[in-house]
């Protein structure tokens, strides 16, 4: 493919596009639409800032808003999948490299430059404290939040794992899937309602529809960066850039939101929504994306989805245990997730 002939007009026009010269060189082609995904996500991390900005509770934006705008092009690459009948694998594959990155490298990184304490109101040194805390229920509602969404993301990859495994993930069990999410979002529906009413109604006020302009915009700009890129990865056979590891590179293009938002509030010192934003968005691809993609196609699961499930468990696990009991993240956890994520990265994508 030295370029791309099949790039007519309504080609173009279709993509989002329409280009003078009527084609366009392979080597310019994915970096004006990996641009286009950039100013989308901006726009829409942009938002999130200002609603931050007017009271949202930060784990509330991290769990209810936020997935949503980082997440969203982990929604559009299902939809692309669904229209033109894309493997199903690749939609577990892109959900589990999206996630794994998730809880190692984007919860690791912030744990090291600026750690992440998640209680707040007590030393995490004193072991007395600690082990008193584990029998304990967080009194703190960010605490609270945090392992609630944590014990969340379990259950979810504990529920898919247990579907998948026949070999299959079937339209029932999509349903079941996608009900689970809708019941988690409605939960933080309430609290953003009952938040609301206690700030007298300053939180859902008319701004929210210039807000939901841009937002807009920035979904149209992922949607036609993303399908472009499906279909330019789809059509090459060899090399990385490739068909073959379609599930990777979407995992990676569509986590760089999440690092953004990781880096930036573990660098405003927000440690309650770096962990509610990657957590959340986990959520986004595992339950939402494998049960409606499962609601139009029976999904198969790929060879490796024993070990990714048990991956995804440990790794949820072992931030329970630290949040819970020790009330952070501690930075010498973060050299251990960091580790974890490359030999994910040397043992899976060989393969």
């Amino acid at each position: 493919m030295g370029q791309l002939p099949g790039w007519t007009l309504e080609r173009q026009t279709r993509m989002g596009i329409a280009w003078t010269n009527g084609t366009v060189t392979e080597a310019i082609a994915p970096w004006i639409y990996l641009a286009l995904f950039g100013l989308g996500s901006f726009l829409l991390l942009w938002r999130l800032e200002t609603l931050s900005a007017r009271g949202f509770e930060g784990t509330v934006l991290g769990a209810l808003v936020m997935p949503y705008c980082s997440g969203l092009g982990n929604l559009i690459f299902v939809y692309v999948l669904v229209r033109e009948g894309g493997p199903g694998p690749e939609v577990l594959t892109n959900a589990y490299v999206n996630n794994f990155t998730n809880l190692t490298l984007l919860l690791g990184l912030p744990a090291l430059l600026w750690g992440l304490p998640v209680a707040q109101g007590r030393s995490p040194q004193s072991t007395e404290s600690r082990f008193r805390w584990a029998r304990l229920w967080p009194a703190d509602r960010h605490h609270q939040a945090v392992v609630t969404t944590l014990l969340a993301v379990l259950g979810f990859t504990l529920t898919v794992w247990i579907q998948g495994r026949d070999g299959w993930i079937h339209r029932f069990e999509g349903v079941v899937l996608v009900g689970l999410f809708l019941v988690w979002q409605f939960w933080h529906v309430l609290e953003v309602l009952r938040e609301n009413e206690r700030r007298e109604g300053r939180l859902l006020g008319w701004t929210l529809l210039a807000d939901g302009v841009l937002l807009a915009l920035g979904a149209w700009l992922s949607y036609v960066s993303i399908q472009w890129l499906v279909d330019w990865v789809l059509g090459r056979a060899e090399g990385l850039f490739s068909a073959r590891y379609l599930g990777w590179l979407s995992g990676w293009l569509l986590v760089l939101p999440n690092a953004v938002l990781a880096l930036y509030y573990g660098w405003r010192g927000r440690p309650e929504v770096v962990y509610a934003s990657q957590v959340g968005d986990g959520h986004i691809c595992i339950p939402l994306c494998v049960g409606l993609y499962a609601l139009f196609y029976p999904l198969a699961v790929p060879a490796f989805f024993d070990l990714a499930m048990a991956g995804l468990c440990v790794a949820a696990g072992v931030h329970l245990f630290c949040v819970l009991v020790l009330g952070r993240f501690p930075r010498w956890m973060g050299w251990l997730a960091l580790a974890a994520y490359v030999a994910f990265v040397h043992q899976g994508l060989p393969r």
